[in-house]
């Protein structure tokens, strides 16, 4: 009895020290994330949020009226609750109440990004209801832009476009969700659940890739062209326009329990995991088709942006089905290469941003190889859901 008795404490301290060395990423990550929030948070002023780097190095700002604006405020309200830091609250609520006047906003479904990653997040974690006025605000706008005709909500108001609607509007039909819960008021569901359907009906092709645009006949609700605003070309699969598929529709599937959400996450994982183009690491060039006409790194950047919301998105998907390990897994992968020397700030560097190497719009030659606001704020919501799913006592590693 002895003997077993020895056997196993000796094997379970060997399967704490590798469980302490698998997570040594995880505590590495949160430490880099903790010293770049607090100083950017020093550095830079609310209503005036860090967006990204322009090539001269200078810092690209984004006003309230930027569709990136909410990304720093929910940044440092994830950096809270990843860290426990209390000053990391403080900044995240100046960076927050900044924000008030885009609750006006009303011709664009960015409105989402704008107030549900920031506002959301500070009602979510504090229970505070001064965050409650400009989220009602805000969502009554986002479905002032659903048209029941055509079963879809208004993306932009750029003249060019008939009704434009976007892969990206999948990711603020969870601020609809989450107003038809708090509201008691099944239309912004119902909106939401309309959404996802036409989208599902009308962006992908037969291999579950995206377009990133459709464009609809106002009058008639029918498709008068698919196209791109960002990727390669129109018939190409943008990266970003992938991982917005892949999360907004497993983020569907949480909210209604439609299981037709939950088929079109899992055909859109598979596309992205099993992408013969797809880097060893993980994280995809901007476009996963570019490699088909342009044969230069140059031309190739990655996008850890679309690495980050891919690894959020396959997250989420790895809690609603039973074979969940294989997402978990995957994304695990993709959060280590993100918390590598390669992707990953020292302290101090980046312009305190947290995540080197995004990309913006390359087409456009904005925001290349820099990086970006909406990166570090889904890597940081991507590892807040691997710590939920793993549970790392990031105590006991920092003791040891």
């Amino acid at each position: 009895m002895k003997k077993v008795l020895t056997i196993f404490f000796i094997s379970a301290l060997t399967f704490k020290s590798y469980a302490q060395q698998e997570t040594q990423w995880f505590s590495k990550a949160t430490r880099v994330v903790e010293l770049q929030l607090k100083k950017a948070a020093s550095a830079y002023s609310p209503g005036k949020n860090p967006r990204s780097v322009n090539p001269d190095g200078t810092v690209r700002l984004a006003p309230y009226k930027d569709w990136t604006t909410g990304f720093f405020p929910g940044s440092l309200w994830y950096g809270y609750e990843l860290t426990g830091d209390k000053t990391l609250a403080a900044d995240a609520k100046r960076f927050t109440l900044a924000l008030d006047s885009a609750r006006y906003i009303t011709n664009t479904h960015d409105v989402g990004f704008m107030l549900y990653c920031s506002y959301g997040n500070a009602y979510r974690i504090t229970g505070n209801k001064e965050y409650l006025p400009a989220l009602e605000d805000g969502a009554k706008h986002l479905l002032n832009r659903f048209d029941p005709k055509i079963g879809v909500i208004r993306s932009w108001d750029f003249a060019w476009w008939n009704y434009p609607v976007i892969i990206d509007n999948m990711m603020n039909l969870e601020y609809l969700y989450w107003a038809s819960n708090f509201l008691k008021q099944p239309s912004y569901g119902n909106a939401a659940n309309a959404h996802a359907l036409t989208t599902l009906k009308n962006h992908f092709r037969k291999d579950y890739s995206s377009y990133h645009v459709v464009d609809y006949d106002p009058k008639t609700g029918k498709v008068i062209r698919k196209a791109t605003h960002q990727g390669l070309t129109d018939e190409s699969a943008w990266a970003r326009g992938q991982a917005w598929g892949l999360y907004g529709y497993a983020m569907c599937y949480a909210n209604s329990k439609d299981e037709r959400f939950l088929e079109q996450a899992e055909h859109i994982a598979a596309f992205i995991m099993n992408h013969p183009k797809m880097p060893k690491d993980k994280v995809p060039a901007w476009d996963f088709d570019v490699h088909n006409a342009l044969d230069t790194a140059e031309r190739a950047p990655r996008d850890a942006s679309a690495a980050a919301v891919i690894a959020s998105g396959l997250l989420e998907l790895s809690t609603q089905v039973k074979d969940g390990k294989k997402y978990f897994t995957y994304a695990e992968d993709i959060l280590k290469s993100l918390s590598s020397d390669d992707y990953l700030a020292k302290p101090g560097e980046n312009k305190y941003f947290i995540l080197k190497h995004s990309v913006g719009a390359f087409l456009y030659n904005s925001e290349i190889d820099t990086p970006l606001d909406y990166a570090d704020y889904y890597y940081l919501e991507a590892l807040k859901r691997y710590n939920e799913i793993a549970k790392i006592d990031l105590k006991s590693i920092k003791k040891n």
